[in-house]
């Protein structure tokens, strides 16, 4: 993706556009003057791409999808029918600001998914990074970003700035509040309201969703040692059973030698959350 990739002329024969790796361009689909394809896009029947457009090598855009106003777009990815990206947020307060969309690379965005760009109350940009797999009519509010690897499924929605960390998973139709955090390698299951953040290694459900135990069989498949999903889940224990206090908790794990990164990092978490409000640590932020 940048500015190294030259736009190609749409009418191309298929067989030499495919000798050379140039673009495909359904001859229904329209692509403005002034978006920049890479080598080896394909550009599905009605279709369009904006002039603000930068699509990077590789990268598959099926059939009736609409890419507007300044949205960059990696290698590799596959976009599926009837996704929407780059349209303006939805906030009431945006008032025409230049923002944008910039989505990674190998990143699979199916059906019907909405991809907001940002307002201009924080970085004015809308990340989705690399490796995702966002499932049929989700949708990614403005200011939001997602990390690597994580997995959206059907009908989830994010509200506005919310952050989804890498690795983690959303099950289906879960409702995501404004300006809550995700951590990495936590599962949120299906039907499930997220008020508050959500802890990093936690499985979490309900209304609202809450810590129920950890995502032991994403650890493993993660490859964390039996020793640090040990120490997660005795750190689990006593912060939501025994209810010690993070303090507390953290004089014990110390003691007990279980002060390992994953621990630190999930008390380093729920520090930051109890400083926040409403139970989310960015709110501090939007306070400001």
């Amino acid at each position: 993706m940048g500015d190294e990739y030259e736009p190609t002329e749409r009418h191309v024969h298929p067989l030499e556009s495919l000798a050379r790796g140039a673009v495909l361009v359904a001859p229904t689909a329209v692509v403005e003057p002034g978006a920049v394809l890479g080598p080896g896009v394909r550009i599905g029947h009605f279709s369009v791409i904006s002039a603000g457009a930068v699509i990077g090598p590789g990268t598959v855009v099926e059939n009736h999808v609409t890419i507007a106003g300044d949205v960059r777009i990696g290698a590799r990815n596959r976009i599926f029918p009837n996704c929407v990206i780059g349209a303006e947020p939805q906030d009431v307060s945006y008032r025409g600001s230049p923002t944008r969309v910039v989505i990674g690379d190998d990143n699979v965005i199916r059906e019907g998914v909405t991809i907001n760009r940002a307002t201009e109350k924080e970085d004015g940009e809308t990340v989705v990074g690399n490796g995702n797999f966002l499932m049929a009519c989700c949708h990614v509010a403005h200011d939001c970003r997602i990390g690597d690897h994580v997995i959206i499924a059907n009908g989830t929605l994010l509200g506005g700035h919310v952050r989804v960390h890498s690795h983690a998973s959303l099950s289906g139709a879960v409702a995501v509040h404004h300006w809550a955090t995700i951590g990495g390698w936590s599962f949120v299951a299906g039907v499930s309201r997220v008020l508050h953040d959500i802890p990093p290694f936690m499985l979490c459900e309900g209304m609202p969703a809450r810590p129920r135990c950890v995502n032991v069989v994403a650890l493993r498949r993660g490859g964390f040692t039996a020793d640090a999903i040990a120490a997660v889940t005795e750190a689990h224990r006593l912060v939501y059973r025994a209810k010690v206090g993070l303090a507390s908790a953290r004089e014990i794990l110390q003691s007990q030698g279980m002060l390992v990164p994953p621990v630190m990092e999930l008390l380093d978490f729920l520090t930051h959350q109890h400083e926040g409000r409403h139970g989310r640590a960015r709110e501090r932020r939007r306070a400001a």
